[in-house]
């Protein structure tokens, strides 16, 4: 399976943006997903993270209350809305899927728990 990241961009603080993940195959809906984020010159950081049927859903504390992970797996797309965006969210976000787990609602929130990923979309909040 391959994964296409779109959606970022510049956007002041406070504002919103919302980030998709199209996933080459319809076994995406088999497989747990999460969404990273990588800041210059820092590690690459969970964000959350979305069980392969919904049922569980978990986030970081710096975006809980302010992000939402979401999923259709009809269309074998992920999605990562934003809001209240602040300029510490600033980072090339990275959406991911755990291949190696089906149908399993365990969440993963290392990047070493993930096998396949996108190729990153760039969000940018200005203050």
């Amino acid at each position: 399976v391959q994964l296409q990241a779109s959606g970022g961009g510049l956007v002041q603080a406070g504002g919103s943006l919302r980030l998709s993940c199209v996933a080459s195959e319809r076994a995406f809906g088999n497989y747990g997903m999460a969404w990273f984020r990588q800041a210059p010159g820092k590690e690459r950081a969970f964000v959350a993270a979305i069980s392969w049927n919904s049922d569980n859903t978990h986030y970081s504390d710096s975006v809980k209350d302010r992000f939402a992970i979401s999923r259709d797996n009809a269309k074998s797309t992920g999605y990562l809305q934003m809001d209240r965006l602040k300029p510490e969210d600033t980072a090339l976000y990275y959406c991911a899927v755990r291949r190696g787990l089906q149908l399993d609602s365990r969440l993963g929130t290392y990047p070493w728990e993930y096998e396949v990923w996108g190729q990153g979309t760039l969000v940018t909040v200005s203050s």
